[in-house]
């Protein structure tokens, strides 16, 4: 059996894991890591993202089909209820009954088409927050790396001052 490509979530957490367990520098709150693995592990993120966006395209494109096969139904019921319309003309009560079922099964097929609709827009609304969540995640975790490994020094106000300035002779040699 071969083994699954890992998702982004854990190629995340291998990266948040690189970073945590990598070695510290000295009196620093920051870290060394290995940039080819870093990157390695970037690269295979963005490799995995292209599925979701995949999978966000044939949702869209099922929506549209189902859409579409929505409206060829309410047209082919639209098609029936006329011809039924014109063979009761005849009849002055069947024509007026022939009429209301027509307009009922118009107006039926126009409201089942609206909530399959609205449904299907739902429903892509739901898979594309959930994609949305994924990815605010993601782009957070990224975010909280970058900021992990960028290094920041800061100067203290003790350091900033010159040896001997401060009225402290120990390291002033030169004085007796």
């Amino acid at each position: 059996m071969t083994e699954a490509a890992p998702t982004i979530d854990q190629l995340l957490l291998e990266l948040r894991d690189l970073v945590e367990h990598a070695r510290t520098m000295p009196m620093s709150a920051s870290v060394l890591v290995n940039r080819e693995e870093v990157l390695g592990l970037v690269d295979e993120i963005l490799a995995a993202f292209p599925e979701e966006l995949r999978q966000a395209r044939w949702l869209l494109k099922e929506r549209d089909d189902f859409l579409f096969q929505a409206h060829r139904e309410a047209d082919d019921i639209l098609a029936s209820a006329r011809i039924q319309v014109e063979r009761m003309v005849e009849r002055t009560e069947i024509a007026r009954e022939a009429h209301r079922v027509a307009q009922r099964t118009v107006d039926d097929a126009e409201a089942t088409a609206r909530r399959l609709r609205l449904e299907c827009e739902d429903y892509i609304d739901h898979k594309l927050g959930e994609f949305e969540v994924v990815l605010d995640r993601t782009m957070q975790a990224v975010h909280q790396g970058r900021q992990r490994l960028q290094v920041t020094y800061e100067v203290t106000e003790d350091e900033e001052a010159e040896p001997g300035e401060d009225g402290n002779a120990f390291f002033d040699q030169d004085d007796g």
